[in-house]
This record gives structure tokens, sequence and C-alpha cells, in this order.
């Protein structure tokens, strides 16, 4: 094996429980104090590490998810990329701003982007579910969780859409380490 075969999906897994702790650890925090400046911070700057993270999850089931994989990865990657974009201009810039000052032709804009986000996240979660190369039940909980995120991005923060964002994280920190277990040491 290459450095680089080695490398990339560690780093994509890294990536993943990073993401996971930016999510999970405000979400948590949340629970109690509601959105904070700080909690928006995290979160808002934590969605850097989506794409490495997804590329390493896609990486380690390129292999048994056939061509739905590719297609559902490639729409992931799409969708994931205007989340990112998404969750950075809700948890930096919205948040900071007062009610209603955010331009219809903004909203719906991030509505869309949330949409492709959503339709990305689900087909993705569906090539894990068939190809069966992560356990069951990070592979459900990535296409169901992650679409129940999409859907609390828009609504006023909650008890349980903080609990959303633990859930999030636990299904990240979970298929970062079967990405992780699977490839050997760094040498």
């Amino acid at each position: 094996m290459t450095d680089d075969e080695i490398f990339l999906p560690r780093f994509g897994a890294v990536c993943g429980v990073v993401l996971a702790l930016s999510i999970g650890v405000p979400g948590a925090v949340e629970a109690f104090t509601g959105e904070t400046a700080a909690t928006s911070l995290a979160i808002g700057l934590g969605t850097a590490f989506g794409a490495p993270a997804v590329l390493a999850f896609h990486g380690h089931q390129a292999h048994a998810s056939g061509r739905f994989g590719a297609f559902a990865f490639a729409a992931n990657l799409v969708g994931l990329g205007l989340f990112t974009g998404v969750a950075f201009a809700l948890n930096l810039v919205v948040f900071f701003q007062e009610p209603g000052q955010v331009a219809p032709l903004t909203s719906a804009v991030l509505r869309a982007a949330s949409l492709v986000f959503v339709a990305g996240t689900v087909l993705f979660g569906v090539s894990m579910v068939r190809a069966k190369v992560f356990p069951a039940v990070p592979a459900w909980g990535y296409g169901i969780c992650f679409t129940v995120l999409a859907v609390f991005a828009a609504l006023p923060d909650t008890p349980l859409s903080a609990l959303v964002h633990v859930a999030c994280a636990a299904v990240l920190g979970w298929l970062s380490a079967a990405v992780w277990r699977a490839r050997p040491a760094l040498t």
C-alpha cells in the first residue's frame, strides 16, 4: 500500500471525528443553553471537515457500492458542499442578524441548497445500507439523522434539535471508527 492509500482514509476518518465533535458538543451544550455565538462558531467552522469525511466513507465502501454508490456519493458531495455553505451562513452570518433581515431570495437559496443536501444524503445513506460494508445502525443513521438535521436547520433551536445534533455526531464517529479500523497503521 502506498502512503496515500493509508493516509487519505485515515485523514478522512479524523475529519469525521472533528466534524462529529463540532456538531455533537455544541448540540449537547445547546440543549441547556440554546444557541450561542460559541456553539454557532463551532458548528459553522466544523462543517469544513465534511467533504474529507464523506470521501473516506465512500472510499471505504466503493468496492461494494457499485455504480449507484458512485452516483450517490457524487450527489452527496454536491449537497454537502451546498449545505456546508448553508450551515456556515446560518451559524456565522444569520445568527448575528436581527430576525427578518435575510432577503427572501437568500432564504429561498438556503432552502434549495438544503433540499439538494437532503437528496444526496438519502441517496448516500441508501448506498451505505445496500453495500453492507458499514455497520447497519450508522449506515441507516446517516441517511435519517442528517436528513432530520437539515429540516431542523431551518427551525428555531429546541432540545430536540440538540438531540439530533448529538445523534449525527454519534453516527459520524461510528462511521469514522469503521474507516480507521479498516486501514493499516501508517509506518
